[in-house]
């Protein structure tokens, strides 16, 4: 074997051939581009590159296409070093929150199983348990964050994956197994596909979920902060100026979810196959069986540490990040885990998403740099009042697909805030628009895994692979709820909001300040 062959075998290990020549190829012509052509289209072309390392995350994980790509991008000078590290500053809280929040939800997994798992065995309807997921979901990420919401139920997927997979692998609950691994599944093959199919649909309720109820209120998704911030509004205000959107995509959503379910279209409507449900109420009697008064001593802890995270989350109480941290304290230091290497397990999970997320941060920065949304923020600006509030919906829809719903959100609010202050427009006329950003930021972000932070991490997980979630079933699993989730947002956007908000205002429930 040449030098050339074995680099090039080298070079993105397993991943195909056909995939490393693309790779090759972009970061060939990416200089071309942007030294022969145009350092604007050497970015919108960065940026679909990035997008499509992220559809191919299972042919091989994003962050080192993507990196060998925002490392190009800093040698060419799309961007520099000083400003990546300013976006990650800028973005310090959601770094925390996956380096100890989704470690700490690790270490709730025995008492986070033991309940979903009750749940899966008392409910028998399939349409009411995916309605649950969903509105459980919804309600979480009203207060908690989106992130952590899909944590939990992607540690409770893995739980009832890796209890039957071992079952099926003629091991026991006890054994170590591979689940990984279909080597050892023989006869059971076409109940595991449908088992990760029935899975496949409650995890996308969930996902879908964590957006319905994320957009209701100022904690639900880190850009609702920032446009909160900058209207001056309070917790109760901002549920009110978003509610005439917010609350008639809440309904449709619910309806989404039951059509889809009853008709069995779009990948849904997999039943949970009956022998399934044997092995895992077996599992749950055996469990219970064995239960000693340490372990409930340990599902005291992980309870109460529980609701110390929900407590500590609504109020506020500290960072999404501590708070995670100290969910990790708590269940270790009261559920006998003192070792190294037990620690380490738990951030397994996280640690990769998070060196991706730098990655991403670096895209953003180009993004930024070469002023990318500059034209269309300019032209949605300039046009007639009547129309701003559904370009800006649209515009922040559109690119709230393709990048990231936080960094389009927060330059929206900023150059709506700029208009403002320069009396470009009004207080009532920018109030309109900020509740057009937030909607526009967090439904049609639906659409593809790279719209919200939730869906990514979900796509990158260790369990996508196992329940074959890829990033053309999560789009197209997604496009039902994209289609009536963006609808019904524009229909309510045009005709509710504004007569909603002058009703508020006579009633004396908004100031215009």
């Amino acid at each position: 074997m040449s030098n050339v062959d074995a680099l090039f075998k080298n070079f993105l290990g397993k991943s195909p051939e056909w995939y490393k020549l693309c790779i090759i190829a972009f970061l060939m012509i990416n200089p071309l581009i942007y030294f022969f052509i145009s350092p604007f289209a050497a970015g919108w072309t960065l940026v679909a590159e990035f997008i499509f390392t992220l559809s191919m995350a299972l042919k091989c994980y994003p962050l080192q296409p993507g990196g060998l790509l925002a490392i190009e991008a800093v040698i060419m000078g799309m961007t520099h070093p000083h400003h990546i590290k300013e976006e990650i500053i800028a973005n310090f809280d959601v770094i925390l929150l996956l380096m100890f929040m989704v470690a700490g939800i690790y270490f709730m997994k025995q008492l986070l199983l033991y309940i979903f798992t009750k749940l899966l065995i008392t409910i028998h309807s399939k349409k009411i348990l995916s309605l649950s997921f969903c509105l459980s979901a919804a309600f979480l990420s009203a207060f908690l964050d989106a992130l952590t919401v899909i944590a939990v139920i992607i540690s409770v997927g893995t739980g009832f994956y890796g209890v039957y997979h071992k079952v099926a692998s003629g091991s026991s609950f006890d054994d170590s197994t591979d689940i990984a691994n279909d080597e050892k599944i023989l006869t059971h093959k076409e109940i595991l596909e449908q088992f990760r199919g029935f899975l496949r649909s409650l995890l996308m309720h969930a996902g879908v979920g964590s957006a319905l109820g994320g957009v209701m209120t100022m904690v639900g998704e880190p850009q609702n902060l920032i446009i909160a911030s900058q209207a001056e509004w309070g917790f109760l205000e901002f549920l009110l100026r978003v509610l005439p959107v917010s609350l008639p995509v809440l309904i449709c959503g619910i309806a989404t979810c039951l059509i889809v379910e009853k008709y069995k279209i779009f990948g849904y409507g997999d039943r949970l196959p009956r022998k399934v449900w044997v092995v895992l109420a077996r599992y749950n009697q055996l469990q219970e069986q064995k239960m000693t008064t340490q372990d409930r001593l340990k599902m005291l802890a992980q309870s109460l540490a529980g609701i110390w995270l929900i407590i500590g989350l609504a109020l506020h109480l500290a960072d999404v990040g501590i708070i995670g941290l100290t969910i990790i304290i708590i269940c270790t230091a009261f559920c006998g885990i003192t070792e190294e290497h037990a620690l380490g397990k738990a951030f397994q999970e996280s640690m990769p998403f998070t060196a991706l997320l730098i990655v991403f941060f670096s895209i953003v920065a180009v993004i930024i740099d070469l002023k990318l949304f500059q034209p269309i923020i300019s032209f949605v600006l300039s046009s007639e009042p009547h129309s701003q509030l559904s370009l800006f919906y649209i515009f922040n829809g559109l690119l709230s697909m393709i990048s990231d719903n936080v960094f389009v959100g927060t330059v929206y609010i900023n150059e709506a805030k700029t208009a403002l202050t320069s009396n470009i427009i009004g207080r009532e006329q920018f109030d309109l628009i900020a509740v057009a950003i937030n909607t526009g930021t967090n439904l049609p972000s639906v659409a593809t895994p790279n719209g919200q932070a939730a869906f990514l991490f979900l796509l990158t997980s260790s369990f996508a692979p196992l329940i074959k979630l890829s990033y053309g079933r999560m789009v197209y699993m997604a496009l039902p709820y994209t289609i009536v989730l963006s609808i019904i947002g524009f229909l309510s956007l045009e005709f509710l909001l504004p007569k909603f908000t002058e009703l508020m205002i006579n009633w004396g429930w908004f100031v215009i300040r």
